[in-house]
């Protein structure tokens, strides 16, 4: 489908936005067809763009995924098992009775991310998760990004982002301007099509 940018892109691919024309395949299955939209959409979880967009304000740290897992059917033994791993894998069990409003940006990230795989889905699509966070939180969220591939090896990790740093640590990268793919391919790979070392310039020659 055309659209204009990754944001845009990143709501078709869960079945948020409704698909207006064309095809988005997600987990092997045609979202244009909505019976097979809901025999996928538990196994996808998502982070919107902007801190603490999933997250509701005044309940705490420990009661944000609790509700999540809720909506997902989830006993109540297994969710205080995920939440105790969740938050004590992200540095937030010290603070599980802590208002979300009450959070710094890296802190709200990271509840945010907790909410998302508080389901253990088997797509996590996280659309610019450390926009406005400082260097030290974005350092820590990808080292927990990390520890779950490491856990999770068969769970894919849709990521966008606008600091080529970040990019150059992903797999695979889909370089796209005005909602079109000008490249798929991995970092060592476009810098050898491009002839350039730094990724920004990598993006500007593509």
């Amino acid at each position: 489908p055309a659209v204009v940018g990754t944001a845009a892109l990143l709501r078709l691919v869960p079945g948020v936005s409704r698909l207006q024309a064309g095809q988005v395949f997600t987990l092997g299955v045609d979202l244009s067809v909505p019976s097979q939209l809901d025999s996928v959409r538990h196994r996808i979880a998502s982070m919107p763009q902007g801190l603490g967009r999933k997250l509701y304000a005044t309940l705490s740290v420990r009661e944000n995924p609790d509700f999540f897992g809720r909506l997902f059917g989830q006993s109540a033994s297994v969710r205080r098992a995920r939440i105790d791993e969740l938050t004590r894998a992200t540095g937030l069990a010290d603070f599980v009775d802590r208002p979300a409003m009450q959070l710094s940006g890296g802190m709200k990230q990271k509840l945010g991310l907790c909410c998302a795989l508080i389901q253990e889905p088997d797509l996590l699509i996280l659309d610019e998760p450390t926009t406005g966070v400082d260097p030290l939180s974005r350092r820590r969220f990808w080292q927990f990004i990390d520890s779950v591939r490491e856990r999770r090896p068969e769970m894919s990790i849709l990521v966008s982002t606008a600091y080529m740093e970040e990019a150059e640590r992903f797999d695979r990268l889909a370089a796209m301007d005005a909602g079109r793919i000008l490249a798929v391919s991995s970092a060592d790979e476009l810098r050898r099509r491009t002839g350039e070392a730094d990724m920004e310039a990598v993006f500007v020659a593509l």
